[in-house]
Formats: C-alpha cells, structure tokens, sequence
C-alpha cells in the first residue's frame, strides 16, 4: 500500500471522526429535544442507542488509523496488530446489537414494520462484517507464521552458503 493511499484514508477517518463529534455535541442533543414528547425509557434509550453507535465507530475509526501506522512502518505482520484487529471485531459486534436494540426500542412504536425489518436486517449484515474481519484476523495468523517461517529458512540458507 502506498504512503498516498494511507494519507487519502487518513484524511478520510479525520473527517469521519471530526462528523463524529458534531454528532456527538451538536445532532445527539437537537435530538434529544425533539424527542420531548417521547416517553422518558424511549427517549434515553434511543439516545443512547445513537451516542454508543457513534462511539463505536470512532473506536473503529482509531483502530484503522493505528493499523494504517503499522502498514506504513511496514510492521502489520506483527501480534501488535492483533490487538486492534480484535477491538475493530468488538466494535463491529457491538454495532450490531446496538442496531438491533435500536430496532427492538422502535418495534412497539408507530414505525412501520418494514423499517423494523430493514434495521434488524442491518443489523445482520453488521454482524457478518464482524465474522468476515474475524475470518481476516485468522488469514493475518497465517501470513505471521508464514513470514516467520521465511525468516526462519532464510536464516538456514544464510548458515548454508
């Protein structure tokens, strides 16, 4: 990967991040005003639902960027990348549940089911994004020990010759 293709993402996780924070401060309370006639359980739990998927996707968004710095430095084959491929995992899972809560908070309401149904639908597509980067974690075990066994062979023929 090339350093202007880590620039181009980067410039484009600090925008996501940057709107991440508008949401937060600006969009979560407008509204949380607008939903005054809501009752007080739906009103907290639809808010919360909305700042934890925010969060969750700055989590992933930090993890990315720490990813894209080990690409760079040309050490992403290393067990340090592990631990930020397993949170990505934990905040795509955790996405899932919150758009399935979110789903469930809006089922009893006046949504139509449709809706209903495209958010629980969502919601499964964020869960086998989940699997999928839990079936690239698995690939990123494989070319580690693979690197390691070259290193390894590479070593002996340097003994041999």
């Amino acid at each position: 990967m090339g350093n202007l293709t880590i620039y181009i993402l980067r410039a484009v996780i600090a925008i996501s991040l940057a709107g991440s924070l508008v949401v937060q401060t600006v969009l979560l309370p407008l509204i949380w005003a607008d939903l005054e006639n809501e009752s007080m359980p739906g009103r907290i739990g639809f808010v919360v639902i909305l700042g934890l998927g925010v969060l969750t996707m700055q989590v992933f968004a930090v993890c990315v960027w720490r990813l894209l710095t080990l690409v760079r430095k040309g050490a992403v084959f290393s067990p340090r990348a592990f631990r930020y491929v397993d949170v990505i995992i934990g905040a795509i899972a955790a996405a899932a549940v919150l758009t399935f809560s979110l789903a469930v908070l809006l089922a009893p309401g006046g949504v139509a089911p449709g809706i209903v149904g495209l958010i629980c639908g969502a919601s499964c597509v964020l869960m086998g994004m989940a699997l999928l980067v839990v079936v690239m974690r698995r690939l990123l075990v494989q070319a580690i020990d693979r690197d390691a066994e070259a290193r390894a062979l590479r070593s002996e023929l340097d003994e041999v010759v």
